[in-house]
């Protein structure tokens, strides 16, 4: 189980990484579409749809390297004052209610909606250029089915902890 870990581990961490291109290319995206507009009076075209695509890829990929830092929203009221068992104990309770219903369910929903997506060679209808959508489409599930998988692998290390007494990874 480590190696399958620490490949999701290491998938999540490019994720990451591929993520933050995304919110560049967003931010050159932005600034030029603005600076098109408004200084030079000639708007884009594409500006608008390719920062939505940019933007949902964006969440999407960072969703799992947020997961694999512990980085989604928790309460800390109480959850600071535990111990790393009872740690544990929280995140898998709230892993098997919280996380793996709704995440499944959307890994499920944005599979169909690709299959569908690639099955019409759909294409967005916002703009005047009209770009294909089942990439951004396939983008969004890949994201969600990452983050699937790091959310099971933390689950399966907290439930270890849970279980053991100690965090997957400290036994001799």
């Amino acid at each position: 189980m480590r190696r399958v870990f620490k490949a999701v581990d290491f998938i999540s961490e490019g994720a990451g990484s591929i993520a933050r291109w995304f919110g560049l290319l967003l931010i050159l995206v932005i600034v030029y579409d603005v600076v098109a507009r408004y200084a030079f009076h000639a708007p884009t075209v594409w500006g608008y749809e390719v920062g939505i695509a940019l933007g949902m890829s964006l969440y999407c990929w960072g969703y799992a390297y947020t997961e694999s830092k512990h980085g989604h929203v928790r309460v800390d009221v109480f959850y600071i004052h535990m111990s790393p068992r009872g740690r544990a104990i929280v995140d898998t309770i709230g892993g098997f209610l919280f996380f793996l219903p709704p995440i499944g369910l959307v890994v499920l929903a944005s599979w169909d909606k690709m299959m569908w997506s690639w099955g019409v060679m759909e294409k967005s209808v916002e703009g005047y250029w009209y770009p294909p959508w089942y990439p951004l489409r396939t983008m969004v599930f890949l994201g969600f089915a990452l983050l699937l998988m790091q959310g099971l692998a933390n689950l399966s290390r907290n439930l270890y902890h849970t279980v053991k007494g100690r965090a997957y990874g400290t036994e001799s």
